[in-house]
């Protein structure tokens, strides 16, 4: 037996080893989803899921205690380490560019589509640390894990609210409470940076499988992309960990003939050179057009409810395209057609030209023949700030103060916590809705303004939950606000530093060179006078 063991390559031994001691099943599964719009955009999204199966979260109380060996073969450590130093039972993390476009593109397959950072995790309570010390600690090693500002959203940014988010999985029956802690970081974009670790997580990595497709160079060329990463727990299953990135291409934009003709290659610049070995499942979705000529490559694997579906467990260097083959040049569409791709849609404003007041306007359609109800939040930092008396609600030209209900207002701290306002809105069938209010601009001290003070500070969006026909909550983001606040005319100190700094180095250099150089009366003699001129 000795001598078989040595005969194994070490690598290999460790791996057995690891598979043998480690009693819980892990399961990965990717997928690729291809949705074409109206418009000639592409919307894709990449999804990769690893299951811990009989995994439970770890209980806060047992944080002290020491830390237990983590045997993973699919599982990723580093995300795990994490979750287990902090006892975080839900997790939730997304970085997005750009603005989703709700009327043009419809529902997103992955709801978190906010502009910026946001971070919100459902943290049991017990132990000799505290939630927020616990929420402190988390955020942190996930700024380091995936190269991100997430450290940033400290108590300034963070809120809990009690409606709008949630648990989307299960929360242990622990004797204490879980709690919810949410913050955004509207300034915060992904970039290539937050793409390397992002890969790092997965079984695979880069090299094979679905994930040889992100490319950053096309990725980040897009009209939208983001990345989330989705941590929830499941009683009768185990620990699911998702990771996911959403992204919008033109094809049209970058053909040279102006068409909307896409494929693998076309987009990602790349093709799928061999499966990934580990995953059970491996699969490309690409959604058909419908009412018109089409033409898909290579042969679907399936076909169900106009998805093509193709397997890709078992193929090498596939490359998927889609074509309209009665279609020359592809013209963009000017009008909107009647019939919107979202039923509920919500637009906002900041109105007003004063630098120390303001009004807030919220505009909210619904295009349903039913009335809905809708969970609306409004976070703010605590530089601007909600006059709530002065909140109007209209519907067609008549007040409707009675469509407003359940609502929960926290007022902010200055230099501490944000303002947060969430109620439960009615929004009346096939009619728009009118929130205004009034807000106030607080005054800043001079060392609390952004390195790019004239800019202006960057305001997350609101969010807007209503319920689908069959029970699943819709999340909807505005788009982030740039506010205008009393700032200081910087330029001034910066002028005065300069000209301090010449006069105190033209009199400093006067003084020294006083001071240092010794001056002397030089006399000549008559021949050396003679000599002097002649030679002058």
């Amino acid at each position: 037996m000795t001598l078989a063991l040595k005969a194994i390559p070490l690598p290999l031994l460790l791996y057995v080893l690891g598979t043998v001691a480690s009693s819980t099943p892990e399961t990965f599964h990717e997928e690729l989803t291809l949705r074409p719009l109206r418009d000639g955009k592409v919307i894709s999204r990449f999804s990769f899921s690893t299951l811990l199966g009989g995994a439970i979260p770890r209980n806060p109380d047992v944080l002290d205690a020491g830390n237990t060996p983590q045997h993973y073969s699919l599982f990723p450590l580093g995300l795990g380490q994490v979750l287990r130093e902090y006892a975080a039972t839900e997790l939730h993390l997304s970085l997005n560019s750009g603005k989703w476009e709700y009327d043009r593109w419809g529902y997103p397959d992955e709801q978190e589509v906010g502009t910026g950072a946001q971070l919100w995790a459902w943290i049991g309570d017990g132990g000799q640390a505290t939630v927020d010390e616990r929420w402190k600690g988390l955020r942190n090693a996930l700024a380091g894990l995936f190269c991100a500002s997430i450290g940033s959203l400290d108590d300034q940014r963070t809120t809990s609210p009690t409606l709008a988010f949630a648990p989307e999985g299960d929360l242990p029956a622990w004797p204490l409470p879980h709690h919810l802690r949410h913050a955004t970081l509207p300034s915060e974009n992904v970039c290539t940076e937050n793409l390397t670790p992002f890969l790092k997580l997965l079984p695979c990595k880069g090299l094979s499988g679905l994930a040889s497709l992100l490319n950053p160079h096309r990725l980040f060329d897009a009209d939208w992309h983001g990345m989330s990463v989705h941590v929830s727990w499941r009683a009768r299953r185990g620990v699911e960990v998702r990771l996911a990135f959403q992204a919008v291409f033109d094809p049209v934009r970058m053909s040279t003939d102006r068409k909307r003709d896409w494929s693998l290659q076309s987009i990602f610049d790349r093709t799928i050179p061999k499966a990934c070995p580990i995953a059970e499942s491996s699969r490309i979705a690409v959604e058909l057009p419908k009412n018109e000529a089409y033409a898909v490559d290579p042969r679907p694997t399936s076909v169900q409810d106009g998805v093509a579906v193709y397997d890709t467990s078992q193929v090498n260097d596939l490359d998927v395209s889609l074509r309209w083959p009665l279609e020359s040049v592809f013209s963009y569409p000017l009008d909107h057609p009647a019939e919107p791709l979202s039923q509920v849609s919500v637009q906002r404003t900041l109105k007003g030209t004063s630098q120390s007041r303001g009004q807030l306007s919220v505009s909210i359609a619904n295009s349903l023949p039913s009335e809905i109800q809708a969970i609306y939040l409004e976070t703010m930092p605590w530089h601007v700030q909600f006059y709530l008396h002065t909140l109007k609600i209209v519907v067609d030209g008549q007040a409707r103060d009675d469509l407003l209900s359940d609502i929960a207002y926290t007022p902010p701290e200055p230099h501490g916590r944000p303002a947060l306002l969430e109620s439960v809105l009615t929004l009346p069938p096939n009619s728009t809705t009118h929130l205004d209010m009034e807000v106030m601009k607080s005054f800043l001290r001079y060392t609390e303004h952004p390195p790019d003070a004239q800019r202006g500070w960057d305001l997350p969006p609101a969010v807007l939950v209503n319920f689908t026909p069959g029970g699943r909550r819709q999340r909807l983001y505005t788009r982030t606000l740039l506010v205008d606040l009393a700032t200081p005319d910087f330029s001034m100190p910066y002028n005065v530093i300069i000209m301090s700094c010449t006069l105190i180095a033209l009199t400093f250099g006067m003084v020294f060179n006083l001071m240092t150089r010794k001056f002397v009366v030089v006399r000549l003699k008559k021949g050396e006078k003679a000599s002097k001129e002649k030679a002058d």
